[in-house]
């Protein structure tokens, strides 16, 4: 019979360790959508991933509802404080959504902050240990099924593209605080519906101009 811990091997969700495994998947999502990680772009605390996976940036915001160094817009995605409309090309927003209690209200803000046809890169946790400390919270976790009917309840969304990776060693894995050095890429690679331990959100702001054109052209 198996030996069951009561502890994982990390309280820090393998960070202690090595790569935490949710940020293997959210790294490697970046990666594959660099192409729009360009022109105008705001991150979420620090601009790591835009420096790491950006092409052709003219200029990066840091948006957090604190002030310290590095942070050049004091906003709240929550209530929409402060938060910017339509300035800027990509907004990259990783693991954040889920200390928020109204995350349907973030979500739309932070479609907001897009420029017509801008695109937001946004990951969910779905299997995880919780993060909650003394400054934020943690209230949620999500499926891909309910991310799907959120999005569509977003009057400015657009092309939608949801990806959902797991399987039951990952979510095991990660569960214990594993780091990605300790798992076999075969592992990482295979992916079970039914163990989602992470969601990779691709998302576009509408373009009114564009739709209207389209509308026109089906109409001659």
């Amino acid at each position: 019979m198996r030996d069951f811990s009561k502890r994982p091997v990390s309280r820090q969700f393998g960070f202690d360790r090595g790569q935490p495994i949710d940020r293997y998947y959210i790294e490697k999502f970046l990666e594959e959508n660099q192409h729009v990680i360009k022109g105008k772009v705001l991150e979420i605390g620090e601009n790591r991933y835009a420096s790491l996976f950006g092409k052709d940036i003219d200029s990066v915001d840091i948006l957090d509802i604190d002030r310290y160094p590095g942070v050049t817009i004091i906003g709240n995605l929550e209530t929409g404080e402060n938060v910017p409309d339509g300035e800027f090309d990509c907004f990259i927003l990783t693991q954040v959504i889920h200390i928020i209690y109204d995350f349907k209200e973030a979500l739309k803000n932070a479609m907001k902050t897009l420029k017509p046809g801008g695109v937001l890169l946004v990951t969910f946790p779905g299997v995880s240990q919780n993060c909650k400390t003394k400054e934020y919270g943690d209230y949620w976790r999500f499926t891909g099924m309910a991310l799907q009917r959120c999005f569509s309840e977003i009057d400015s969304a657009g092309d939608l593209r949801i990806v959902s990776h797991g399987n039951v060693g990952i979510a095991q894995a990660f569960l214990e605080g594993r780091a990605v050095h300790e798992i076999p890429k075969s592992l990482l690679a295979f992916n079970d519906p039914r163990y989602e331990v992470i969601h990779t959100v691709a998302i576009t702001k509408k373009n009114p101009t564009v739709e209207a054109k389209g509308a026109e052209d089906e109409q001659k």
